[in-house]
């Protein structure tokens, strides 16, 4: 017998507290509000059928409540111009609005929860804007032209790393004349003084990454095996070598991700049973190495998680960390072996550049979103999203907001959908519970534009459901496309901009993507174009956004070390 559905509310409620799984819940107590709900005609009638309704969201005032809750937090907030003594970018590569909306589900049910309620940590900041990610030359980018974007400030042809657009892809002279670079925030933060560091799940010559140091009219050049002996004879370098010996990527302070083959001979053996690709003979670790000896710096090469938790965990840490984890690129989060986590990395990196007294800029890449949706693997595609929300929430833990401005957004888009009319608490990787297609068989509620998957068979569309690869959640699982190809693009739409801390105000709105630069630049006082506070001692004001309120402490301190300085003086 079915119970009264205000009563079974109530002792749903009750049981929750005991921690039994709602799904669960449903299956022990059934619940229904309406015995007579008629069978639907069309579509748009589906009638859900949820797993859990929490009883509290049923009734009118708990919306009202919670709308009146965020107004009031919307109300009492106050513009923080501060200077930003720090910035740190992340990057989600591929990281579309769907992927947000996916992955916040995914991580709630994966904490046993429904799902749709749940927050990743950066959507929890106060500020949000879209970005525009076209290519001058692409209607879809890529993530050369798009790094060049974000990085420098400067919208480029699509493959095109560090430079403008006077360059044609995979031409050298454009490359060698250094007018039409286009310098990073990196650059422009050690012009000022500032530590830098990046951190990548990525090889750390991919293109994301790339567009903090290099220069190249092709992304692809990573080692200079890759590029033609005409290039290589008019003096252009890979990739590798210009982050390894060429300002500014030997000034970084710290450098972590995949990638060693590109930084060793091919001669060279290497951890995992691979050798090196450099064609030159040259031993870009060691180059490393004798250049900070030169520098009379201290500094630290490591390999694997246990290494750089040893590093973590000393009580002197290097000047300078380069940190190659993987041949190639880092595995995913689900797969990986003695790798450290992005949010490990990235808490290694605050702890080494927060010792310069004048700041620092960091840019770190959630770089293997981007690989598992082209590959259609859409569970691999979330669980790095959520891991990318972990080191988002690893930052803003350790930084104060009053003088740490972090920056979340994506690179470009992809063509991950989450469509269908399914219940509340539905796995968000599993199959639509309320219909199936015209042609009687189930769909999923994921699903991809184009992609690696075959959707369609000689019998008509796939049923994924008799896939044991479906059932079984396997983790390189390819999602349901309708364009075959054999790697999943791009999605050409806009990309969200999450902003917390001095002078977040500013990311509001919609614009181009190059412009996010100079709007972190301005709030670190990075540019000619400085506001009022970039002159003033960053202690005055204080974390509340009360701006023009001293912080009589460190009034007291200015004060009292002027009269020491005119007493000694007289």
């Amino acid at each position: 017998m079915p119970a009264d559905a205000s009563t079974a509310g109530e002792i749903i409620a009750f049981l929750t507290l005991l921690d039994i799984p709602p799904k669960i819940l449903t299956k022990c107590l059934a619940v229904e509000e309406d015995v007579s709900v008629p069978k639907p005609k069309k579509v748009l009638d589906t009638v859900m059928n949820p797993a859990y309704i929490p009883p509290e969201e049923k009734r009118g005032s708990y919306w009202k409540k919670s709308a009146a809750t965020t107004l009031k937090a919307k109300l009492q907030e106050t513009k923080n111009i501060n200077k930003a003594k720090n910035g740190i970018m992340f990057i989600g590569d591929g990281m579309s609005l769907a992927t947000v909306m996916a992955a916040r589900t995914y991580g709630g049910q994966v904490e046993r929860g429904l799902g749709e309620d749940n927050i990743l940590e950066f959507e929890t900041f106060p500020v949000t804007g879209l970005a525009r990610t076209y290519c001058i030359d692409a209607q879809v980018p890529d993530s050369a032209c798009t790094a060049t974007s974000y990085l420098t400030g400067v919208k480029t042809k699509y493959g095109v790393i560090g430079l403008d657009g006077n360059v044609t892809r995979g031409a050298c002279h454009p490359q060698l004349h250094e007018n039409n670079w286009a310098t990073s925030i990196g650059q422009w933060a050690l012009d000022n003084g500032l530590d830098v560091g990046i951190v990548t799940t990525t090889r750390v010559t991919h293109a994301s990454p790339a567009g903090m140091y290099a220069h190249t009219s092709e992304r692809n050049w990573e080692s200079d095996a890759d590029i033609p002996d005409e290039c290589l004879s008019l003096g252009c370098r890979d990739i590798a070598y210009q982050l390894i010996m060429n300002n500014p990527g030997r000034q970084f302070k710290v450098i972590m991700g995949g990638g060693r083959k590109e930084f060793f001979p091919n001669t060279t053996s290497l951890l995992l049973n691979s050798t090196g690709l450099r064609l030159d003979g040259l031993d870009l670790a060691e180059k490393w190495h004798e250049d900070k000896v030169e520098k009379n710096a201290t500094h630290q090469y490591v390999t694997d998680r246990a290494e750089l938790l040893k590093v973590f965990n000393s009580d002197d840490l290097p000047e300078y960390l380069l940190g190659l984890f993987n041949d190639d690129h880092m595995e995913y989060h689900m797969k990986a072996h003695n790798e450290p986590t992005l949010e490990e990395m990235v808490e290694v990196a605050i702890k080494m550049l927060s010792r310069s007294e004048k700041g620092y800029f960091l840019f770190v890449e959630g770089g293997r979103i981007d690989h598992a949706h082209h590959d259609s693997y859409a569970r691999l595609a979330l669980d790095e999203t959520v891991e990318y929300a972990k080191a988002v929430r690893k930052a803003r833990t350790l930084t104060d907001e009053s003088e740490t401005l972090i920056v979340v957004s994506s690179d470009h888009a992809h063509t991950m959908t989450v469509a269908g009319y399914p219940s509340r608490g539905n796995d968000i990787l599993g199959a639509v519970d309320t219909a199936k297609g015209f042609d009687d068989k189930p769909y999923t509620t994921i699903s991809y534009a184009n992609g690696k998957a075959t959707s369609i068979a000689a019998d008509g569309r796939v049923d994924v459901t008799l896939q044991d690869r479906f059932i079984n959640g396997a983790l390189d699982y390819s999602y349901p496309s309708l364009v075959p190809l054999d790697s999943e693009t791009h999605g050409g739409e806009d990309v969200a901009v999450f902003a917390l801390g001095p002078w977040q105000h500013l990311f509001t709105a919609s614009y181009e993507q190059n412009v996010v630069p100079h709007l972190m630049a301005y709030a670190m006082c990075l540019t000619e174009d400085k506001h009022d506070n970039c002159k003033r001692h960053r202690h005055f004001w204080t974390s509340s956004g009360e701006h023009n309120k001293p912080n009589v402490f460190s009034y007291v301190l200015s004060i009292s070390a002027v009269i020491i300085s005119f007493t000694f003086n007289f």
